[in-house]
């Protein structure tokens, strides 16, 4: 593991398995997870094994190009990324312009109108783009950066990299994890700045949206509020959480006194792990874990 600071990014963490093997990218999946001030990537093999990852906050970002700027400069610099060798690519953005249309009701052609009912989209800069969750019957449709995926396009010629919005990739995740019960549950992702939460039933979907977070007790203001919408009792239904944050925040002990039966998501069993990632605490990255889920 190691940290390092350049010029428009500063790496954050990176755990890289003795088994990865350069040699062998052909066989792995690489996962790609952009922010706004945020880059992650993940290399899974087909044993769904991950062997490598690396995070990294933007710095310096004024518009929306210098973050493709940074991100073309971490790659030029990085002696695995670019390489043409990648056997998936699989690019997930961090968006808050998305919405969940039932799959009964969903039509292709009209992807774009479902989201601008919700959504202001800058056609000129965004595309539109839409999944068919597999663990429940609904579609994401959600807009991404343009210039980033006709850049990652280019540089992966003939691969033809899969696009995703990070709540795919949550639904997905949560949805396969295997700490369901029969009751009501609900799971929270703490992000840079975001609050992703899901709740769910006998593993089936009741609920998911994200919220802003820009105080610390925005996070029990938005649980306890989807606690209310839902008729969730607090002292009775399980909350997980995952993301980054430090299990002994004043905002994490905010929330375990008012919801009772609160705890650290464990790492996900669809993925397996090599005992270099065993100092990663269990709760984090979980997003990034699960994008290889996307089919």
């Amino acid at each position: 593991m190691s940290t390092a600071v350049t010029s428009g990014f500063k790496l954050l963490k990176r755990v890289k398995a003795s088994s990865f093997d350069s040699k062998s990218l052909h066989s792995y999946t690489l996962c790609l997870l952009i922010g706004v001030k945020d880059f992650q990537f993940a290399a899974i093999t087909g044993q769904n094994s991950c062997l490598y990852i690396e995070d990294y906050k933007l710095e310096g970002l004024k518009t929306i190009n210098d973050r493709l700027t940074i991100i073309k400069e971490i790659f030029n610099k990085h002696p695995l990324l670019r390489s043409y060798k990648w056997g998936n690519i699989k690019l997930c953005f961090k968006s808050q312009k998305f919405s969940l249309i039932p799959h009964s009701f969903f039509v292709p052609e009209r992807a774009g109108d479902y989201l601008i009912l919700n959504n202001e989209v800058n056609t000129k800069a965004e595309g539109i783009f839409y999944y068919r969750q597999i663990q429940t019957e609904a579609v994401n449709v959600f807009a991404a950066d343009k210039k980033v995926i006709e850049w990652v396009r280019s540089i992966y010629p003939g691969k033809s990299p899969q696009v995703l919005h990070q709540g795919s990739v949550l639904l997905e995740g949560v949805l396969k994890y295997d700490d369901h019960s029969h009751e009501t549950m609900v799971f929270g992702f703490i992000d840079r700045g975001l609050l992703h939460l899901i709740a769910s039933k006998k593993g089936k979907l009741l609920f998911y949206n994200q919220f802003v977070v820009t105080a610390s007790d925005d996070y029990l203001k938005y649980i306890l509020t989807v606690f209310k919408e839902l008729r969730l009792n607090p002292k009775e239904v399980k909350l997980i959480l995952w993301g980054i944050f430090n299990p002994n925040s004043d905002h994490i002990t905010l929330i375990k006194k008012y919801v009772r039966h609160i705890t650290l998501g464990a790492r996900p069993n669809f993925v397996k792990f090599p005992e270099e990632f065993s100092d990663l605490p269990d709760h984090r990255y979980f997003d990034l874990y699960s994008i290889f889920l996307c089919d």
